[in-house]
């Protein structure tokens, strides 16, 4: 048991190198030295009446590492502010955490422009000014020495927000020790290693897989200023980056890139993340000759999934007997998948539930000031995760999607995942999403996106043929609305944006639909949009 402050202290007078960043290298003595500028910087600045909370506007620039090094060991807060939010919605992650000081660049700063952060000029730093560079140009007097204890709050780590506002996930001093010590362990970290990460530093990713293992560890993080599938490749190269940590689509963006002949020549011997489908697991972990460790995860953390290398391909892993899969109205749990004759479920509608953990004891603190979400989360003394699985009869389990992301067509209700598994295997589609549209008068109707490989064409008769074959396709499941897209929206967490999807339904370009079930697909006109915007609000 220890706290961020206590490994990062402890490695004060290390001259190993702790971050990479384009062509520059800092040493661990070096980040403390500039995290203790900060520190000294906000202790100048803070308004002792408030919540020692700073929040960071920033891309991953060695700045963004600064502070929360200056928050580990000064005990201060740091809030990732999500740098895609804008209006508004981006004045009420300032708001809402109570941030009494923002860091932020001249290009974010941009953002801020007539939205009410309650914060005043004199309260925002701006990292690429001559008055920033001035204030850490002072000397720096010691390490800070307030004592921090592993209950301390540290971070502020917003969900990714897929469906409304995200939430402040409390993360302690403790929490944040012991993870990085648990994934440097799992990944086997040691003398000659480095973590590359591809996420901002206001994901979890970058900060727990990432930053934590790397310090635990004390070998380096890599990262660049944003993402670029191209640019990871050749950091990868460039800093001898041994792992890598995702999530969402970084696995599927990497491999559309051209191939070459030295990509299995390359220093990476894991990825580690989680939401890569099997495919881009395998291709991956092929191309690049490495393993990929695809595993479930979450913000909040509590429940652990393990992974096997015995596991059906599919699955994600097995976890403890305290973790059921529970019909999340009447708590029953539910019974086991049945496969059919070709492998494949037959009785999802009944096999999927909630991922329940039944006896918690570690891992999620609690939502920052929404006493209401945190309740929801537990009930009956149990944790209930938000996210839908089905579980085969060996007790391996297989994700279905989120609790929110249930359909209900012609009054059967079924999650998302398992259709978008099926529309997956049309040979053109890079990525796909299913999500709920309005039906008329009531329920839902499925509407599927897809963004096809790179030349690929999409023939509405053809991709009809394609549904007819797969003998898993639920009578209800078959998509009402086709989206064809070059790129679907992202999240700055690689995540699918289908709160986006849901709000641009039919509106968006290139969408085709079924009129009336068992039509065939035809391309949505004006005088269709015209009639069904209504159901749209």
């Amino acid at each position: 048991m220890t706290t961020a402050a206590a490994i990062l202290r402890g490695r004060a007078e290390d001259d190993t190198a702790a971050l990479y960043f384009e062509e520059r290298v800092w040493t661990y003595r070096q980040l403390l030295e500039e995290a203790s500028r900060c520190a000294q910087l906000f202790e100048r600045m803070r308004d002792r009446d408030r919540p020692p909370h700073i929040g960071v506007l920033l891309d991953n620039v060695p700045d963004y590492l600064f502070w929360i090094a200056a928050g580990a060991v000064a005990g201060t807060v740091i809030v990732g502010i999500n740098s895609t939010y804008r209006g508004d919605q981006l004045g009420q992650l300032i708001r809402h955490t109570d941030c009494q000081l923002l860091v932020t660049d001249t290009a974010h700063q941009e953002l801020l422009n007539n939205i009410d952060t309650q914060l005043t000029p004199d309260r925002v730093i701006v990292v690429d000014s001559d008055e920033y560079v001035s204030h850490l140009a002072q000397p720096v007097t010691m390490l800070p020495t307030k004592p921090v204890d592993e209950e301390d709050l540290f971070l502020l780590i917003f969900t990714s927000g897929s469906t409304g506002l995200p939430k402040a996930v409390r993360c302690t001093q403790g929490r944040y020790g012991r993870t990085g010590a648990h994934v440097a362990a799992i990944a086997q970290l040691g003398e000659g290693d480095v973590v590359y990460s591809a996420l901002p530093f206001f994901h979890s990713s970058s900060l727990f897989t990432g930053w934590a293992s790397a310090m635990t560890a004390g070998i380096p993080i890599a990262t660049r200023g944003r993402f670029s599938a191209s640019g990871t490749l050749s950091d990868i190269h460039r800093y001898g980056a041994t792992m890598l940590t995702y999530t969402g689509k970084v696995l599927n963006y990497i491999l559309a890139t051209p191939e070459r002949p030295d990509d299995p020549d390359n220093p990476l011997r894991l990825a580690i993340g989680n939401e890569a489908s099997n495919r881009d697991i395998r291709e991956f972990a092929s191309r690049f000759g490495c393993t990929v460790r695809d595993s479930y995860g979450s913000t909040e953390g509590i429940i652990i999934i393990r992974r096997d290398p015995s596991m059906p391909e599919a699955a994600l892993g097995m976890a403890d007997p305290t973790v059921k899969v529970l019909d999340p109205e009447t708590a029953d749990e539910r019974p086991p998948v049945e496969f059919g004759s070709d492998g494949r479920p037959s009785n999802l509608e009944e096999a999927i539930g909630e991922i329940v953990e039944t006896q918690p004891t570690s891992g999620f603190e609690g939502y920052y000031k929404n006493e209401e979400a945190t309740n929801g989360r537990f009930r009956n003394g149990w944790y209930w995760s938000g996210d839908l699985a089905y579980r085969d009869a060996d007790g391996w389990l297989y994700f279905a999607g989120r609790s929110n992301e249930w359909l209900r067509v012609d009054g059967e209700n079924f999650a998302a995942d398992p259709v978008g598994v099926i529309v997956a295997r049309y040979p053109a589609v890079r990525s796909v999403a299913v999500y709920a549209v309005p039906d008329d008068p009531v329920g839902d109707r499925v509407m599927v996106a897809l963004e096809l490989v790179s030349g690929a064409q999409f023939d509405p008769a053809e991709f009809d043929a394609f549904l007819d074959q797969q003998p898993d396709l639920g009578s209800k499941w078959r998509p009402a609305f086709v989206r064809v897209t070059e790129e679907l929206p992202k999240l700055a967490s690689m995540k699918i944006d289908k709160q986006q999807l849901r709000r641009e339904a039919w509106r968006a370009d290139a969408v085709f639909w079924r009129p009336s079930k068992g039509d065939g697909l035809r391309r949505l006109g004006e005088d269709d949009r015209a009639r069904l915007d209504p159901l749209l609000g």
